[in-house]
């Protein structure tokens, strides 16, 4: 598949091997994996490559998943980008505070990365 076809999905987490899992479980060839290790770099990435989904993780240097989260959903231009929150917090409450800040799916780790890739798979369907 051309790159200029391919689903952009940004990875948000400051575990690298998370990221290479992740990464290898996706698929280079199926999707554009774009990479962050912070809150911050994972704004910048957002808003200079508008990807189509954001896998994002919750405890991360600079800005929390939270906090990302929020400003992403603030953002008219990227509030319609589907927010799938990863963490290794799996009580109620944060489940709850991602749902009302915008989230549609958390995971919590360890996840089996297959269920991961069929989630992405239902979220980024073409109508």
């Amino acid at each position: 598949m051309a790159a200029s076809q391919k689903k952009r999905i940004l990875l948000a987490d400051d575990q690298e091997g998370l990221r290479r899992l992740v990464s290898v479980t996706l698929g280079p060839e199926e999707f554009e994996i774009l990479h962050a290790g912070d809150g911050e770099e994972t704004l910048q990435v957002a808003r200079a490559q508008r990807p189509h989904l954001i896998l994002l993780d919750v405890a991360m240097p600079k800005l929390d998943g939270f906090q990302v989260l929020r400003q992403l959903k603030a953002d008219p231009t990227m509030a319609s980008i589907p927010i799938i929150m990863l963490t290794a917090t799996g009580n109620a409450q944060a489940r709850n505070v991602a749902r009302e800040l915008g989230a549609v799916d958390y995971f919590v780790k360890p996840f089996s990365p297959l269920t991961l890739l069929q989630r992405v798979h239902q979220l980024l369907q073409s109508p």
